[in-house]
């Protein structure tokens, strides 16, 4: 099987069009599509069903698409390695995080591996934990850090920290007086919230915590972005709950807010490490996720990342 033909499928799979594929590759579209009728000749199998919107795989055509992406990460990384100077680590890694993980972590592991690392190229994407999952799935990322047990079926996971969620709140605002330093879940169902969109797995939790204690939350706005959610609380909008790390802006705490416990109920959320077994992992892959473990220990160590519980 020619491994061009391989790189060939997945992009247009990515694409959703031939066309489009064609001029991401700067190849001919129809030399493309003698190419893709050469691969199914040798699979056996109609892999793509083309229609007047573009082109969607087959079942077949799912199943070549994941385990061909995987064998492209793979073989570029075995490029690299057999490239790189004896006893130095090379390649590519890409890290899926949230973005409050980000808030936390991403500055931090970005300059202790350039500093330790520098032959590594790390990619760090940013999204919500289900798309992460979804990404994992689909060999799109080496490691990434999700809030939930089992969300991909070919990885290896454990549970590193635990997160509590606070009320976040700027000092001025017009919902808490400042001499307030904790809520009950009763006082927090009378707050205007700015939370994320129902997709989302910490709003899913918050709801569902509070429903399980028969309360339930005012939101007032959803707002997917944190960037955005924070300056709109910031700006007397509403409150939100999230992590202390949603507070951290370029590694250190915003000044003037408060991070408001429900003194009543467990607001709390597991972070599990999910990565590939030994066997797939490049030396860069597991240097990267030793490196991030250890960003974590020092940053809760220093006090650095606060409101979590880490366990290694």
């Amino acid at each position: 099987m020619d491994l061009r033909q391989l790189k060939y499928f997945v992009q247009i799979v990515d694409s959703g069009s031939l066309a489009k594929a064609s001029r991401e590759l700067h190849i001919a579209q129809p030399a493309l599509s003698q190419h893709i009728a050469k691969l199914e000749a040798e699979v056996g199998k109609t892999l793509l069903i083309r229609t007047s919107k573009g082109v969607t795989p087959t079942e077949s055509g799912a199943a070549l698409h994941h385990h061909a992406r995987f064998i492209l990460r793979q073989l570029e990384n075995a490029l690299s390695i057999a490239r790189q100077e004896t006893g130095a680590i090379q390649g590519a890694v890409t890290l899926g995080l949230a973005a409050t993980t980000v808030c936390a972590v991403g500055a931090p592991l970005m300059r202790n591996i350039r500093k330790k690392y520098p032959g590594i190229v790390l990619n760090i994407v940013e999204g919500m934990s289900g798309h992460l999952a979804q990404m994992m799935r689909g060999n799109q990322l080496d490691l990434a850090i999700l809030f939930g047990r089992d969300l991909v079926s070919d990885c290896e996971y454990e549970n590193i920290l635990e997160e509590e969620l606070f009320v976040l709140a700027p000092d001025e605002n017009p919902f808490i007086d400042l001499s307030v330093q904790s809520l009950t879940m009763e006082q927090v169902a009378m707050l205007p919230l700015i939370m994320p969109t129902s997709m989302h797995g910490l709003r899913k939790r918050v709801i569902n915590i509070f429903e399980q204690n028969k309360f339930e939350i005012k939101i007032s706005a959803e707002i997917d972005s944190l960037s955005l959610l924070m300056h709109c609380v910031k700006e007397g909008m509403g409150l939100t709950i999230k992590p202390m790390s949603a507070m951290l802006l370029d590694g250190t705490m915003r000044s003037n807010w408060r991070a408001l416990k429900v003194n009543d109920v467990s607001l709390k959320r597991d972070n599990y490490l999910y990565s590939f077994n030994n066997e797939k992992m490049t030396p860069a892959v597991l240097a990267v996720k030793n490196e991030l473990k250890n960003t974590i220990k020092n940053l809760f160590d220093e006090n650095k990342w606060q409101g979590i519980e880490i366990f290694y």
